[in-house]
């Protein structure tokens, strides 16, 4: 066991050291005027990748069981948002995000190493479970994806308005083709979150073993729905964009992450008991 626990902490630092190095040479790059990702760094990203999806694999599935707590969900989150940044980025020109993206990655990969989750008490083995985490996991993975994008977006937005931009970010496309990009991955994030409350709602009883109650959780979720709902008409209806579009954007990410994430730290590391 304990060489077991050693090979896990190894495997959960070498993907952080990773993240981080290619973090820094990516800030390097873009400091010096040339951003991207090059074959090398791809290759070194998808090897980052790998390592945090075994890592994440042995802390989900330990001891037989399921565990889920808040540091694996914010894991994953982050896993499934640079595993979706890594597949776009070959057909998209992404540039600034992985400046964002991997300093976090390198964060919170070595978050269940420090702070494992607590056992899951519901009927893991269930396909609808299953399947409302997946699709729940990958839409906070496409907002969190969001988030990083209208943050690097409000910062270009605010440089472009004082008549400069910095060298990090000179070379970020057009601000209108990163805006269509963010309610692209707002559109999907969205459905994605449709699901996850449909599912949530008419399976609560299969999924947690009891009858939908509206605690901190489910309120949160739906004030997120909502949220992002209004953006989406807003946008669809009156043409909403640029800071407002920035602004619903991350208010509709903060309301998500306190639905899930925030409720789990609050139980398990403030109050320190299992949900």
């Amino acid at each position: 066991m304990p060489e077991i626990l050693l090979h896990s902490m190894l495997l959960h630092f070498l993907a952080a050291a990773l993240y981080a190095g290619l973090a820094a040479y990516s800030w390097r790059s873009a400091a010096l005027g040339t951003p991207g990702l090059r074959q090398w760094e791809r290759i070194l990203l998808l090897v980052a990748l790998v390592i945090h999806g075994i890592t994440l694999a042995h802390e989900i599935f330990a001891d037989g069981g399921m565990r889920f707590g808040f540091s694996v969900s914010l894991s994953m989150m982050i896993w499934l948002a640079i595993a979706l940044y890594w597949i776009e980025s070959l057909s998209t020109r992404m540039e600034g995000l992985q400046m964002l993206g991997l300093p976090l990655a390198a964060v919170c990969v070595l978050l269940p190493a420090l702070l494992p989750g607590q056992p899951l008490h519901v009927n893991s083995d269930s396909l609808i479970f299953r399947s409302h985490l997946l699709i729940a996991m990958l839409a906070y993975s496409l907002f969190t994806l969001a988030a990083l994008h209208a943050l690097l977006m409000a910062v270009a937005e605010r440089q472009l308005h004082k008549g400069r931009l910095s060298p990090l970010l000179a070379r970020l496309p057009a601000l209108m083709t990163m805006e269509a990009l963010l309610f692209s991955l707002i559109n999907v994030g969205f459905l994605l979150l449709t699901l996850t409350v449909v599912s949530g709602v008419f399976f609560s009883e299969k999924l947690f073993g009891k009858a939908l109650s509206f605690d901190h959780k489910t309120v949160f979720g739906l004030i997120s729905w909502f949220i992002f709902a209004a953006l989406l008409l807003g946008r669809h209806l009156r043409g909403w964009r640029g800071r407002l579009a920035l602004r619903w954007t991350l208010s509709g990410f903060v309301a998500l992450m306190l639905a899930y994430v925030g409720s789990r730290f609050v139980i398990e590391v403030i109050l320190g008991r299992a949900a």
